[in-house]
């Protein structure tokens, strides 16, 4: 049974965004090109191309420490993030939970390159649509902020992928809006998204694609 459940918010919320200024200030047609590359720029690059410096600073530890609690993460149980970028979630799952085992995915070969040292080896460069690994294959599947940045039919591949590698607890994190003014904010602020769904939109796509885990959103307020 689907189950919306927040736990992303609050950190989201605690960077300060002047949505219009970046639309007065850059091209952001140039920027989101230059960002969709997923390379140095934006992970390290100038804060108009993405992250603006993308460094470990223990802000995922408290996101980790809430998911174990809530889908019973034990040591011995296998991890995937879908979209794992530089790992730091996953680092703070191991350091959660010691005895997991954790695998990464990410589409951007700079993200693996320069991810955490210590969860470093098992990552792997790759696409959400195709992912390699053996039908119910981990006991929990997390997504965050990425399936948002892929189109439609995309989207449902990457859902039934995540439905497909998952034999217990999955959480999907995507951008949306409640309103308007959100939807509006979103479109001045993203760089990569190109799925642009209310919630209803998003939860309509997971029944479709037989999604069966939980899901969460960030909002741009």
């Amino acid at each position: 049974m689907l189950e919306h459940i927040d736990f992303i918010q609050t950190l989201h919320s605690s960077t300060k965004r002047n949505y219009v200024q970046r639309v007065v200030d850059f091209d952001k047609a140039e920027c989101g090109v230059i960002a969709k590359q997923f390379g140095r720029d934006y992970w390290d690059g100038d804060r108009q191309y993405g992250y603006g410096g993308y460094r470990y600073d223990g802000r995922w530890r408290p996101i980790a420490e809430k998911m174990v609690a809530h889908y019973g993460i034990k040591p011995g149980q296998r991890i995937l993030d879908v979209g794992c970028g530089k790992g730091y979630l996953l680092h703070e799952f191991t350091q959660v939970v010691p005895g997991v085992e954790v695998r990464g995915i990410d589409i951007s070969a700079y993200g693996i390159e320069n991810a955490k040292e210590e969860v470093k080896p098992f990552l792997t460069t790759g696409n959400a649509v195709d992912l390699p690994f053996e039908n119910d294959s981990f006991d929990f599947v997390v997504s965050l902020g990425t399936l948002h940045n892929l189109e439609i039919f995309d989207v449902d591949r990457a859902v039934r992928e995540i439905q497909r590698v998952g034999r217990g607890g999955k959480y999907i994190m995507v951008e949306s809006y409640h309103d308007l003014r959100e939807k509006m904010n979103l479109l001045y602020w993203q760089l990569t998204c190109e799925s642009f769904h209310s919630i209803a939109g998003w939860r309509w796509i997971y029944e479709k694609a037989g999604y069966t885990g939980d899901y969460g959103f960030i909002y741009f307020t």
